[in-house]
């Protein structure tokens, strides 16, 4: 699977200079801005048919961080387009110290063409549950679209549930690109707009036991 990150510039002035060949294109929350559901329903803007368009030019899916606005109710989100059709949006689900954005409900896997992927929207990738549920309801890839980069704090995240969970994990940020394996090893990395990303997939499963107090059930003596 190729991926191909965006990680400056708008979502229409990448269209118009892409030239193909990637399977997943992940931009950041600049490619949009913020989303108005009422005037894109009006169709006083079309910003999510834009992404379904390039979606469907690059035969392919492409995900879309946004800050979208629900009458006055404001969210981090990322909008999902594969071939043409919009599949859904997945908004962040953890909300830190009352700030400016609402948490939505859901942690959401889209089944594409180019397998599960699993979404971690910004700051839901300080809460390493996000992660373990995907992995949990069988993502192959989760992709954190994330704002800005707090130094190497993100990327010891990322390492450190893609290993813990098993699952691999890119991430596109304003400004840098990245991704780990299910080793926890980091295997691409990026400021480059534009650059790309050739992902294999990794799958491992093992028997883990442990001993822990709780779950009595009196053995029954008869009938």
């Amino acid at each position: 699977m190729r991926i191909s990150f965006a990680t400056s510039g708008s979502l229409e002035d990448f269209s118009k200079n892409y030239t193909g060949g990637a399977d997943l294109i992940l931009f950041s929350f600049q490619a949009l801005g913020e989303v108005s559901y009422e005037r894109e329903l009006k169709g006083e803007t079309s910003l999510f048919e834009d992404v379904a368009l390039l979606s469907k030019a690059s035969e392919g899916v492409v995900m879309c961080g946004c800050y979208t606005d629900a009458r006055g109710i404001r969210r981090k989100s990322v909008v999902v387009a594969e071939k043409g059709r919009i599949l859904g949006v997945s908004d962040m689900v953890n909300r830190i110290d009352g700030g400016d954005y609402r948490c939505g409900a859901g942690i959401k896997i889209f089944d594409t063409g180019i397998g599960k992927l699993g979404v971690i929207v910004a700051e839901d990738l300080y809460f390493p549950r996000v992660a373990e549920t995907l992995s949990v309801c069988g993502a192959e890839l989760a992709v954190c679209i994330f704002e800005e980069l707090d130094e190497s704090l993100e990327q010891i995240l990322m390492r450190a549930q893609a290993f813990c969970f098993g699952i691999p994990m890119c991430m596109c940020a304003y400004g840098y690109a990245q991704a780990a394996d299910i080793g926890g090893k980091l295997r691409y990395a990026s400021p480059k707009n534009g650059c790309v990303y050739e992902f294999e997939r990794e799958q491992e499963f093992h028997l883990v036991e442990t001993r822990q107090r709780g779950f009595y059930r009196k053995k029954k003596t008869g009938f």
